[in-house]
């Protein structure tokens, strides 16, 4: 039984150094192309685009909601708890106008032709 514990153990550092590595370029790439938004190298081709995503405000979302209940159901802002509140017509859109800041989210692409 050791050797796969050891294994599983060895896998998950690699795991975290590829992880780590693959950040360091994302970063890289993300600030030497961001303007240009595509870029070819050889066979390969990087595209950079921007997903907007909303970061809540706690504070204002709680006083925001019309039914304190809905506030235990999150214990905090959570775009996916939220986005489901609104697909439910729980909640709706014009409640949430000043409860968050709209962020660019770079998203980076990189295919092989």
């Amino acid at each position: 039984m050791d050797q796969p514990i050891a294994r599983y153990y060895e896998l998950k550092e690699i795991q975290k150094q590829v992880e780590e590595e693959l950040n360091e370029l994302r970063s890289k790439l993300i600030e030497a192309y961001s303007e240009a938004g595509s870029a070819e190298e050889g066979e390969y081709k990087l595209v950079i685009s921007y997903q907007e995503r909303r970061e809540y405000n706690d504070d204002r979302l709680y006083n925001a909601l019309p039914d304190p209940s809905l506030w235990r159901l999150m214990s905090k802002a959570d775009t996916g708890k939220i986005s489901s509140l609104l697909k439910l017509n729980v909640i709706q859109e014009k409640v949430l106008a000043d409860t968050f800041e709209p962020k660019k989210v770079p998203v980076l692409r990189v295919q092989k032709r």
